[in-house]
């Protein structure tokens, strides 16, 4: 056998055990503007105008039409005091990867991200062999700090 069979093999083998073969747009996270912090509970908020339902149009015409049900609403991630939402470690990793794939050359495959920490959570960021050049590499690590400093001003770790 070749080198370059046994290279390509090897190749082979380490992308399929780190995810290489797996679409990445299957998976993109939610942006960041979702996780922005919310008004606090004690500020003043406008209320809606609600129209009887007599006079709602969609029952108006519903005779003709079948009414659509309602979609669910999703519940919103739990507050801290702070006004910060509380996320699950797997959950901000997607968000530093949505991030980080917004930046020019960034690998579609082969990267992985671990978050880790309490208080004060911090980021990783892992490459697989072949995924992207070193210099590449590197302007991804250098941007990761500032990411997750951004990010910790809105997104706490749960336990």
């Amino acid at each position: 056998m070749s080198d370059d069979a046994k290279d390509a093999g090897l190749v082979a083998m380490i992308s399929s055990i780190l995810g290489g073969n797996k679409r990445a747009e299957a998976a993109s996270p939610p942006p960041l503007a979702d996780f922005m912090p919310v008004a606090p509970a004690n500020a003043p908020t406008a209320e809606l105008a609600q129209i009887p339902e007599a006079e709602s149009p969609k029952l108006q015409d519903a005779s003709d039409q079948a009414v659509a049900a309602p979609k669910p609403v999703a519940p919103s991630p739990p507050l801290t005091p702070d006004g910060k939402r509380l996320l699950p470690a797997e959950a901000i990793a997607d968000l530093v990867l949505g991030e980080l794939r917004k930046i020019e050359d960034f690998p579609a495959t082969g990267v992985s991200v671990t978050v880790y920490g309490y208080r004060h959570w911090n980021a990783m960021i892992t490459f697989a062999p072949f995924s992207t050049t070193f210099q590449n590499a590197t302007r991804f690590r250098q941007a990761l700090p500032d990411l997750v400093f951004k990010l910790r001003r809105f997104v706490e770790l749960e336990i």
